[in-house]
């Protein structure tokens, strides 16, 4: 794993990275943050992934492993895919409510790809102008325009609302690092598509 998580650190450092009151106050109530998930709610098998957009092992799943498991198991009904965030920095946090801009799963998972396909790009930019100006950039290639791509990112409440959510499951599952998997309620570590596969057909019977 690339990351270990420690959680105050990763709060200090969204606070510090976005440069607002992230989490200063709240205002009425607080926004309802989306699941996202794919796939047949009822599959037989639920898997949630955990894993941050300044991950690079993360990338590497979802470069290598995901498209065969979402062909294979997610789209075939055979399992219900669950994605979480890990907010390790102000970037990952930025990131997330980006993808989250279209209020889709599908599409939140497509502008997932583009992030963590151009990760290198946006989020090792030297600065945070830098790293915003290539987060916009992705938004504009997911067809999302530079201004719904700011409101979304200057959005307080959901921001706030986001990491109560990432600590609440975080702290629930006993997240330590990502890419993490909790197949079935086990948590399990990253692996190639083919021991993925493996411990998924063994659990289908198959």
């Amino acid at each position: 794993m690339t990351h270990t998580l420690t959680r105050r650190a990763a709060l200090a450092l969204m606070s510090a990275a976005t440069g607002t009151a992230v989490f200063a106050q709240e205002s009425g109530d607080a926004p309802v943050v989306q699941e996202i998930a794919i796939g047949d709610p009822n599959a037989p098998i639920t898997i949630v992934e955990y894993a941050s957009y300044t991950c690079p092992h993360c990338a590497n799943f979802h470069a290598d492993v995901f498209p065969e498991l979402k062909a294979n198991f997610i789209d075939t009904g055979k399992v219900h895919f669950i994605f979480r965030p890990v907010y390790f920095d102000g970037p990952g946090l930025w990131a997330d409510m980006l993808a989250r801009c279209t209020g889709d799963s599908e599409k939140y998972l497509g502008i997932a790809g583009i992030l963590f396909e151009q990760q290198a790009e946006w989020s090792r930019a030297g600065s945070q102008a830098g790293v915003a100006q290539g987060i916009v950039s992705v938004g504009n290639q997911a067809g999302i325009s530079e201004d719904t791509v700011l409101a979304c990112l200057q959005d307080n409440d959901m921001a706030q609302a986001l990491v109560a959510d990432f600590q609440m499951h975080a702290e629930r599952d006993n997240v330590e690092g990502t890419p993490s998997f909790v197949i079935d309620g086990v948590m399990t570590d990253n692996m190639s598509y083919a021991s993925f596969a493996q411990l998924l057909n063994e659990k289908l019977g198959e």
